[in-house]
């Protein structure tokens, strides 16, 4: 395609308009693939993201668009990059910090008590929705150090999100400068890496702490997760505004499923399990323990 059929292609699809039909149709084919809900007052956002796609595949409504999505090609080649435009990535290197700290200070001590966990002396720590990456290299950080401290202790990290965009981004762990100011001094020096090309702002996780995480793409409305190995502690931050109430106790009873007793659940500071009929009990602040 040529420059001018592109800006051609683009200027077309920004003078599309997303109907009433269009948004319910829409908005409820996202809920039912990914769980993601879209009030009405998310329209302006899901009209917004969802037009860059139509400019990229040439199609001139959101109906059209609509109908590609529900074909067999359609779900095979972009239901990836539909859910990739309408997520929203938003993290940070150590948010919530005082989720570290409990960990640490308390949920690993009582997790080492358990048989499971006590006999091979690893835990396995699962960032479910670990967006751009930045939660499950803060646990590596935070795992490695209690590591240092403790004779015979190990852990592996497993992080999911249904964003394949931001799973390729997490992998390669290459950020900005700025993203990482966060991270204490001490612990940027020993697992940042400064890009070779000083006039680029850009750090690398080191290999060592990537070693540690294996990315997935999971997307939680599949009926089963199929992990690998049970996990001690579950980071599940941040996720669940997306959900209502019923997506939300169904997605929780399924992590459950992977997390042993005893073992530990987090969720974001806007977050509550509050009413749901889930085998958790209260133990900290958006802090909860498997029974």
């Amino acid at each position: 395609m040529t420059e001018m059929a592109a800006r051609l292609k683009g200027a077309f699809a920004s003078r599309v308009v997303l109907t009433d039909e269009d948004f319910r149709e829409l908005s409820g084919l996202f809920r039912e693939w990914c769980g993601i809900r879209m009030p009405p007052a998310k329209r302006s956002l899901l009209e917004g993201r969802l037009r860059k796609r139509l400019a990229v595949l040439g199609l001139t409504s959101y109906s059209r668009y609509r109908e590609y999505l529900l074909t067999p090609g359609g779900q095979r080649e972009e239901m990836a990059h539909a859910i990739d435009a309408i997520t929203t990535n938003k993290t940070d290197f150590f948010r919530e910090a005082k989720h570290f700290d409990f960990l640490v200070e308390e949920a690993l001590p009582k997790v080492m008590c358990l048989d499971a966990a006590g006999s091979r002396r690893r835990i396995n720590a699962w960032s479910a929705g670990c967006s751009t990456g930045e939660e499950p290299y803060t646990l590596a950080m935070v795992l490695g150090e209690h590591a240092e401290k403790v004779p015979g202790f190990s852990f592996g990290i497993l992080a999911t999100d249904v964003s394949t965009r931001a799973l390729e981004i997490a992998r390669r762990g290459v950020y900005d400068v700025e993203r990482v100011k966060p991270v204490p001094f001490e612990l940027r020096r020993k697992y940042l890496m400064r890009s070779r090309d000083r006039g680029r702002d850009l750090v690398r996780i080191v290999p060592e702490l990537r070693s540690r995480i294996q990315f997935h793409r999971l997307n939680f409305m599949d009926g089963t997760f199929n992990l690998a190995e049970p996990m001690h502690v579950v980071f599940f931050r941040n996720v669940l505004i997306y959900f209502d109430r019923a997506t939300q106790e169904r997605v929780v009873r399924n992590i459950c499923h992977h997390l042993i007793p005893g073992g530990y659940l987090f969720t974001g500071h806007s977050e509550t399990l509050h009413g749901l009929d889930l085998p958790l009990v209260w133990t900290a602040a958006t802090a909860y323990r498997r029974i």
